[in-house]
């Protein structure tokens, strides 16, 4: 059964440090578009990167949308509950001890990461979301069980998707559960922002620390 969940397209990178990274692509990428920013954030980490299932008019994506900002909720929540499945399996391969990823993930990849701490929160030590919404309107049940998780929250100040408005709730949604959330924010749209890689960088080395 393992194996067949694992048949989803990724790639492994073995390292040395305790902290695995979880690498989640946005809408049109796939497994390798986000590995370069493993040697500016964490060269010795284990990375975990898989594509998104879903092909929107040939794009992969990690779960579907009724039209651009409207997420299919409830696509998200099955996606969301087959990663989690597909995590499982990846640490009995490959040797990952299990809830220890930190979540890296860029738009679509981000609200997938936040909809996965939400629902599963036991599959992740943490998470950085780069140009990241709000992946339910309606709350998930109110509960503590982010307790101890640190997330860092990446989103510029003019993106038309991630506004401030949805950056707000979103850190609001995850603080209330519990959540160590940081939030930076700069001058700029839906993009991964090169200024912010040694602050996500310092981020992620203190959660190896911790």
């Amino acid at each position: 059964m393992s194996e067949d969940v694992l048949a989803r397209p990724h790639v492994w990178m073995p390292g040395s440090s305790a902290l695995p990274l979880l690498f989640l692509h946005g809408t049109g990428g796939d497994e390798h578009d986000l590995l370069v920013l493993r040697q500016y954030l964490a060269p010795d980490a284990p990375v975990l990167s898989p594509r998104g299932t879903v092909s929107e008019q040939g794009m992969a994506r990690f779960f579907r949308r009724l039209r651009e900002g409207v997420f299919d909720e409830d696509d998200l929540r099955l996606r969301a509950d087959e990663l989690a499945g597909f995590l499982a399996a990846a640490e009995q391969k490959y040797g990952v001890a299990p809830g220890s990823w930190l979540a890296v993930g860029f738009s679509n990849g981000a609200n997938m990461a936040s909809a996965l701490l939400l629902r599963h929160p036991e599959s992740l030590a943490g998470a950085v979301l780069l140009a990241a919404m709000v992946p339910f309107v309606d709350d998930e049940p109110l509960d503590h069980a982010l307790a101890g998780k640190r997330v860092l929250i990446v989103n510029g100040d003019s993106d038309p998707m991630a506004t401030p408005a949805q950056t707000h709730r979103l850190t609001d949604q995850l603080r209330r559960r519990g959540a160590d959330v940081e939030l930076l924010t700069f001058h700029g749209g839906h993009t991964i922002d090169p200024a912010q890689l040694t602050h996500i960088k310092h981020f992620i080395d203190a959660a190896q620390r911790s």
